[in-house]
């Protein structure tokens, strides 16, 4: 008998490698808007500013609506670009991101291995936008039992109401029955905390836990599922 009866996937970084879709998608906007080459390190600084941003919208200390673009605007500023291209290259980075579908240790075939054992859901912080996208081009969206955006729930992660309104969905008898999987200790493994579940860490840069998140399980790669539920 399985340990647990339903996975929340976290998507970027987790079932999907979104440094690459950043990648992908930011260079080859550059070149569109006539911003020239984005090497390597400034993908680096530009990360750096992302990261924060998120961090607050986390904290519920700003709006998505505001991070999308404010992100853009400090990183243009910062290497000397026009900042009033911030809205419309988000609009089109969000469009763009879904365009590199790389998966993390052959997730789709763990998915779809994992169909008619446990019930599976994605819960996400991504736009709308991009995440849709991301899930037809990768198939995910046919494997999956449900998908969960912030954005259309009006709840971030790591918000227990975020997670409160999937159970509500999806009608959990037992809360100690569901595991979230997510490379994030302040969204996924936090969420997961506030929310009463059990929780896995996806950690494959084995990076040490500064946090106050606690993960009940931590792996390397997603395989490693497979000795958990």
């Amino acid at each position: 008998m399985n340990r647990f009866d339903v996975i929340l996937w976290d998507v970027d970084g987790t079932l999907l490698d979104f440094l690459a879709a950043e990648k992908a998608a930011i260079q080859s906007l550059f070149k569109e808007f006539g911003l020239g080459e984005c090497s390597d390190e400034m993908l680096s600084r530009y990360s750096k500013i992302n990261r924060e941003y998120w961090r607050k919208l986390e904290r519920g200390e700003m709006e998505k609506s505001q991070i999308l673009v404010k992100r853009f605007e400090d990183f243009f500023r910062e290497e000397g670009l026009d900042t009033s291209l911030g809205k419309a290259f988000n609009e089109a980075y969000q469009v763009r991101l879904g365009d590199t579908i790389v998966f993390c240790d052959d997730s789709k075939d763990l998915v779809a291995s994992l169909r008619g054992k446990v019930r599976q859901y994605v819960v996400s912080n991504g736009t709308v936008v991009a995440q849709t996208k991301k899930l037809r081009r990768s198939g995910f969206d046919k494997l999956m039992d449900g998908v969960f955006l912030s954005e259309e729930l009006g709840y971030e992660k790591p918000a227990k109401e975020f997670f409160d309104l999937v159970f509500q969905e999806i009608h959990v008898p037992e809360k100690n029955r569901v595991l979230i999987v997510g490379d994030s200790l302040t969204s996924d493994i936090a969420g997961g905390n506030r929310a009463g579940i059990r929780t896995c860490w996806y950690n494959p840069g084995a990076q040490v836990n500064e946090t106050g998140a606690k993960a009940d399980y931590e792996i390397r790669n997603l395989q490693e599922i497979w000795e958990i539920i």
